[in-house]
Formats: structure tokens, sequence, C-alpha cells
């Protein structure tokens, strides 16, 4: 393989493993941030995004000479914006490199100027003293005369000597930084001598957790804590053996994704349904879709997608098939009903269950479907519609692990990050404890704000000092205001977090282990659905303590 050099100030392709190429310019890291261990690599900063990577030297390309063959492969519209932005980029910095010459050329040309228009002066002077010393010999008053003129003849000297330029000092490191869009070693690159450059492999399972793919989205801390993450990409794989696979920015990487040439079927197009199946559908995916309301799938149609009269025919005609529905009778109606998903399995179909239930459900629906010679896989999500709909879900999966990597483009499509945690039922206890977790903190926050009220404190100041706390975050901060607002238009399902909640407790029992706060945080909840909120919002448990 070819040596490649590289320094600071380069362009190049980096590859972050699995995922396809993207342009960066390498720049010096922040300060806080420590070097891997290891092989030598470079802090690479991408372009169409705030993110940046420590990349290995052997994933790094020059920019120029394989500018071309990076085009060809990578047709997606995010890529082209990145591609775009480095041709921006160098066009402003050869604009700010010509003007710079440009004045440089100039005050040289003014100096010259000045320089010949001194020497002139001097000359003249020279010969009018000469002039009247000789013609003023003898006279003493014209010499007077004479010495005056020549003292008023130096003045356009100084003059000039006044005007003349200063000394230019070297620009600010920063600004230096952004007029070089590539440095010489670059240049002098020659498409013949990277002809056996090659991309190294990087196997996700095979990563080292302490290297790949560190992504550093935000290098200075936000204003507030609770502004807009950007995602991130780290493959790791714990001593556990789950394994994490997160996808990057999705201006960097969901702009750019190969989708997968199986054909994809979904069914369920609720409030998380409906934001998977359209980020499937722009990231390139074939889709098939199916809903119990029929008319929910005429705007996917439109957007591209093909309708299924029944899951079985869905699942019949595609190659992996997802469901996202309510709860266990739903999901169990799903595969076992007429024309389920089950009369659709034949050996090799795959399905992929989505659903929020317990464990003994998701075990069922994997034997059954095993039994037909399917391939199964669980993967509940962590997040609400608005994550939904930005593809920036969390993806918890089990079950068959060459289905899990099969449906690695579409994770990436929906979600910022995946997890693979092992056998069938590890998911749907995971789920069930994050949202556990996540109901009752709603809970106890609706429980705050309503203390604040009858106490006479202020609840925005509340939420002001909460938000510049350690509690900070964008599920804090969007649930106070839906409550502050009287804003309960359903993100998350007041319902589901109550079904969640109680499908945790049954976990804990399952096992013999108390959980007292879960148990408290139901109550509520079940008073707010008996006050008529089961359609909204999960903060309007909020009016379970008001009435």
């Amino acid at each position: 393989m070819a040596t490649v050099s590289l320094r600071l100030g380069d362009l190049v392709w980096g590859k972050l493993g699995r995922y396809p190429p993207w342009p960066g310019k390498i720049v010096n890291p922040p300060k806080d941030l420590k070097k891997p261990r290891g092989k030598k690599c470079f802090f690479v900063k991408f372009f169409g995004t705030e993110d940046h990577a420590w990349i290995k030297v052997e994933q790094l390309k020059p920019y120029h000479p394989h500018k071309e063959e990076m085009i060809k492969i990578n047709k997606g519209k995010r890529f082209q914006q990145a591609v775009d932005a480095v041709e921006e980029f160098l066009k402003k910095a050869k604009s700010k490199d010509q003007s710079s010459h440009s004045e440089e050329k100039n005050r040289r040309n003014s100096s010259e100027e000045r320089s010949k228009q001194n020497s002139g002066d001097e000359k003249r002077k020279a010969g009018l003293s000469e002039g009247k010393v000789r013609k003023n010999m003898g006279e003493g008053k014209k010499r007077v005369t004479s010495a005056s003129a020549e003292r008023g003849s130096k003045s356009p000297l100084k003059r000039a000597q006044e005007q003349s330029p200063r000394k230019r000092g070297r620009p600010p490191k920063d600004e230096k930084d952004l007029t070089i869009p590539e440095s010489s070693t670059v240049k002098g690159m020659v498409a013949g001598t990277m002809a056996g450059f090659k991309w190294q492999p990087s196997p996700v399972k095979d990563g080292d957790p302490h290297f790949h793919h560190f992504l550093l989205s935000q290098t200075e801390k936000p204003a507030v804590c609770y502004q807009a993450i950007t995602k991130k990409l780290k493959v790791c794989e714990e001593e556990t053996g789950s394994t994490s696979i997160q996808a990057a920015d999705s201006t960097a990487v969901n702009g750019s994704i190969t989708p997968t040439d199986k054909k994809i079927g979904f069914l369920g197009l609720g409030l998380m349904g409906s934001g998977i199946v359209s980020n499937l559908l722009k990231m390139g995916h074939t889709v098939t879709v199916w809903n119990r309301t029929a008319e929910k799938c005429d705007l996917f149609i439109q957007e591209g997608a093909r309708l299924g009269r029944t899951p079985a025919e869905v699942v019949s005609t595609c190659d992996i098939t997802f469901a996202c529905v309510s709860d266990p009778k739903a999901a169990k109606d799903l595969v076992l009903g007429p024309s389920g998903v089950l009369q659709g399995i034949r050996p090799g179909k795959c399905y992929v269950d989505m659903s929020t239930v317990d464990a003994d459900t998701v075990t069922e629906l994997a034997q059954v479907i095993v039994s037909r010679g399917g391939r199964f896989l669980e993967a509940p999500v962590s997040g609400n519609q608005q994550l939904s709909n930005d593809g920036m879900l969390v993806i918890l999966a089990a079950g068959d692990r060459g289905l899990y990597e099969d449906c690695s483009s579409c994770f990436q499509a929906m979600g910022k990050t995946s997890f693979f945690l092992g056998e069938v039922g590890n998911a749907a206890k995971m789920m069930l404890i994050v949202n556990m977790v996540q109901g009752s903190f709603m809970a106890t926050i609706a429980e705050g704000l309503t203390l604040a009220q009858v106490t006479g404190q202020s609840q925005q100041t509340l939420l002001d000092i909460l938000n510049q706390g350690q509690l900070a975050s964008i599920f804090l901060d969007q649930k106070c205001q839906n409550i502050l607002q009287g804003n309960f238009k359903p993100d998350f399902y007041l319902k589901y977090i109550q079904k969640d909640l109680r499908l945790a407790i049954a976990l804990g029992d399952s096992v013999n282990h108390p959980t007292p706060m879960a148990a408290a945080a139901n109550e509520v909840y079940k008073r707010a659905k008996a006050l008529d909120q089961s359609d909204n919002d999960m903060s309007a448990v909020y009016r379970a303590y008001i009435h």
C-alpha cells in the first residue's frame, strides 16, 4: 500500500467503520480530548456537519486524488451537500489567497512609486541647492535664503517617510488555518501514487472500545443543557457481550446511507411507526406498509411506499418485516390473528418486532416465527414522536444477530443508536426498565410543579433553576413547557407509559425485586387515566395532582 503523508490542514476522506467515506479536514483536537492510544490517527472535522472524529491514518485518503472515485460510489443528497461545502471552502480560500496576493502586489507597487518619488525629490533638492550656491556665492543674504529653501525641500521627503507602510504582522493562528484549503503535501499527490491505496476493513464486532469511531459532535458546551443533541458515532463491544452501533449525525451519515437491497415491510403507522417509515423512504429503502386503519397508509403511498392488504401479504412479499404496535395483545393479534404475520412466514423470512411488550410475549412470538423457519429479532425503541420523525430513536435489539446486522441500514435511517443485547427477551426487559425510569421521573416533575404552585412559588422559576442544574435535559424542558402552556398534545401517550410501568412492576415481581417508586408513579398515572387523560401526552399526569 502506498505511503500517504498527511498533516494539519489537509483535506481528506475519512472512513468510519462500515459507513461510507466522508469529506473532512485534519484539525487540532480540543485541548481536553485525549488522543487514543494505539495506531497513528488524526482528528478530523467533517464538512456538512458539526461532527469530529479520531480516524486511523489507514482510514484516511487525500481529498483531491480520490474525489471522483468517492463521488461515483456515494450518491446521497447529504453527501453531495458535504462535497459542495468542500468546494465552497476551497473557493473562499482561493479568493482570500488571490485577494492577499493582490493586496501585497499593490503595496509593493505603491512602495516602489513612493521610492521613485522620494528619489526624484532628492535629485531636485540637490540640483536646486547646487545652483543656488553657485548663483549666490559671496552674497550672505542669498545664502540664508538658499538655506531656507533647502530646509523647505526636505518636507516632501519627511511626508513620504511618514506615509511609508508599517511592517505586516503575521496573521492570527485561527485566521491562518481558515485560509489553507490544503497543504502542499496534498497538492503534490498524483493519481499514480495512490493507485494501490485501499481502505482497511473495520468490522464492528472487532472494534477497539477505546478507539473505534469516537465522535465528538459538539466541542463547545451549549449555552443551555437542553439544546438539541447531535447524533454521535461510536462502536463498542462491552464485556457483557452487548454491542452498541451508533449512527453519526444525520447530516453526515444518514444522508449517505446505502439502503439495503432487501424489500422492507412495515406494520403499524402510529406515532412511532409513521416517523420510522418516513425515514426509511427518505433514505431510499423499498417499503411496503400496512395499518389497521388503511387511510393512514395514503400519505406514505404518495411518498413511494407500496400498499399491503394484510400483514400476511406484506410478510410474504418482503424480505424483512418490521412491526410497531401498542401493547402485548396487539402484538400477538398481529402475528397469530387472521391473515396475520405467521401465515406469511416461510423459511428465510425475517420479522422484527419493535413494540414495547413484556419478555414473555416476545419470547412466545419468537418461538412461533422460528418454528416456521423464519428469523426473529426484537427491537423496541426508546424515544417519542419527535425523535421518531427526526430519525433519532434509540433501538434496543435482541435475538438473531445476523438479522440485526441485516437491519443495519434501516436502523441507521430510523435511529441515532442501536444496541444488541443478546438473547430474545433482554431488549424487552431493558426497554421496560428505561420507560419505568422515564415514567417515574415524569410523575416527579409534575409533583414538583404542583408543590411549587400550592406553596406560592413560581413554576417558571423552578423550571429555570432545574434547567441550570444537573437535571437539565430536553425531556425535562419539553415536558415542563407542556405543563406551563397547558398543551398536552401527545408525543408519548399517557396510556402507554402507564402500560410500561405496569409491565415493569410485573417484571420486578417475577424476580421478587421491589419497585415501590414505580408502583407509586403507576397509581398517579392510573388516576390521570380516570380523569380521561389516556390519549394525551404523558405530561398530562400533572392533572392528576390538581384535581
